[in-house]
């Protein structure tokens, strides 16, 4: 027997559908007996773990770990699970682990990072601990040599493909609990149809995991999926949580033409230089099939930026701009982020940037902005070499990690960084107070048309003017009135 956790994914405890342990799950279910458990719905997650591990005697311990609340909660978790079961293997995988596996399996309570996408990894793993095996030949795994403690890190697997997986056993979670309401519909649950994305943007921690590789569902499967979602759990929505949906237009057109007749609402991410080439044709099925919102990537208002970031040849502000305009026609938003501070010359960065989104929103108001700091990625190139040259430094601790300051890092929102400094970070989250109040997001279901006239009024002068320092009145508006300010996509 063997527990699946996954620790709380947000500060709110947001219940979000545990996909990654669905996708290990479905893997398993015909071999080994598993129990998930869900951090964002259990008040005290040790004693959840710990009482499923005493209830059904289970032995290993697997933990998914995004950096930020996720990383929070597994450290001091795991730390004392092992310290209540010694016995037990703790095995690591998801994105944190992927990129800073030393720093995992130093712990001294983690015994395997599993990297990369991780389904068939894990079952290898899993298979040969029941035999008695010795792992350590498993592509994409990572441990602690038995006898010299050294952390040793095998090469990646390939990336199985999607459409050979299995379809994810849903009878193992309570689903309904799950649904909940988005700008997309009242009732909305995600799906991941693809791995991977075929770019190499050198601030992105994918490139890492799948050097350039894209593998989708096809068409057809990942309608069928959302024509299961709706006749088994009563969606009218889905957000498709893939890296690049759009990568290829062909099974994009396929895909909007099979779920037409659902009427459901429906969310994706994707390129701007992609999305450009697509057809008319294209662009109305996606439309009159429910595309109510796509996620893009336009990180900066400098072509030469975007060129350092590696984003290639074809991303430019120009194709920003165009695409902002096709959408608006279209009929669909915009949901682009940006990230600001970018070394060498943070503070010209963030002024190009800034006044490139004053641009954007000309071209279409609808936009929704979100905005980042940037954060280096191990090996990730030109900026990151940047950033080591200027001081910079990963933590050498798991509990540096979760402290403040680096948990902000991981969510891309620290200003905790030696490149930006005071005046040029302030004016960032100043900037950011400003223009969320005067163009509020639509994502929240909950901001009246009047509240959103209240916000509007209240930060024009300072958007017009560009007086964005020390929005004391807006902070003090945010208290009595509260809005949403767009930080990940798709909520």
């Amino acid at each position: 027997m063997l527990i699946l956790y996954n620790p709380p994914s947000s500060a709110q405890r947001k219940p979000i559908l545990p996909m990654s342990l669905l996708a290990l799950g479905a893997l398993l279910e015909d071999t080994h007996d598993y129990r998930i458990v869900d951090g964002n719905l259990e008040r005290d997650t040790v004693a959840a773990v710990d009482r499923a591990i005493r209830e059904t005697g289970a032995d290993i311990l697997g933990v998914t770990v995004m950096p930020g609340p996720q990383l929070s909660d597994a450290v001091p978790l795991c730390r004392h699970i092992k310290a209540m079961h010694p016995r037990l293997t703790i095995v690591w995988g998801g994105y944190f682990p992927t990129q800073h596996y030393e720093v995992c399996l130093e712990s001294g309570y983690v015994d395997y990072v599993v990297r990369g996408h991780g389904e068939v990894i894990f079952k290898s793993l899993i298979d040969a601990l029941r035999r008695g095996a010795d792992p350590s030949g498993l592509f994409g795994l990572a441990y602690r040599h038995p006898h010299t403690g050294e952390v040793v890190s095998n090469p990646l697997a390939p990336i199985p493909h999607p459409e050979h997986l299995p379809d994810f056993p849903y009878h193992r979670i309570d689903v309904p609990r799950y649904v909940r309401r988005t700008f997309m519909g009242s009732r909305t649950l995600p799906h991941h149809s693809s791995y991977g994305c075929p770019f190499f943007c050198n601030f992105c921690a994918v490139v890492n995991m799948v050097n350039g590789r894209w593998l989708a569902q096809s068409a057809e499967r990942a309608a069928n999926t959302v024509r299961v979602l709706v006749e088994q759990f009563g969606v009218d929505s889905v957000e498709f949580d893939d890296n690049n949906f759009f990568t290829h237009e062909a099974r994009t057109a396929e895909f909007a033409g099979r779920i037409m007749d659902l009427g459901i609402g429906w969310w994706g991410e994707a390129r701007i230089d992609t999305l450009m080439h697509y057809s008319d044709r294209t662009w109305a099925l996606m439309r009159d099939s429910g595309l109510k919102m796509a996620f893009l990537g336009a990180e900066s208002g400098s072509d030469e930026t975007l060129q350092r970031m590696n984003k290639g040849g074809k991303a430019s502000t120009e194709k920003t701009l165009e695409i902002a305009a096709r959408m608006k026609h279209y009929g669909i938003v915009p949901e682009m982020s940006f990230v600001l501070g970018n070394p060498p010359d943070p503070e010209s960065d963030v002024r190009q940037t800034i006044e490139f989104i004053r641009k954007l929103k000309r071209v279409n108001p609808s936009i929704e902005i979100i905005l980042y700091m940037y954060t280096p990625v191990p090996l990730a190139g030109e900026l990151y070499e940047q950033a080591k040259a200027v001081g910079f430094a990963f933590p050498a601790t798991l509990d540096e990690w979760i402290n403040p300051a680096w948990r902000e890092f991981s969510q891309r929102r620290s200003t905790n960084v030696p490149w930006l400094k005071d005046p040029v970070r302030r004016k960032i989250r100043d900037f950011q107070w400003v223009i969320n109040a005067y163009y509020p997001t639509i994502t929240d279901t909950n901001l009246s048309k009047m509240r959103r006239s209240l916000l509007r009024a209240l930060s024009a002068w300072r958007y017009h003017l560009r007086l964005y320092r020390y929005p004391i009145e807006l902070r003090a508006f945010q208290k009595f009135l509260a809005y949403q300010r767009p930080e990940t996509s798709g909520f």
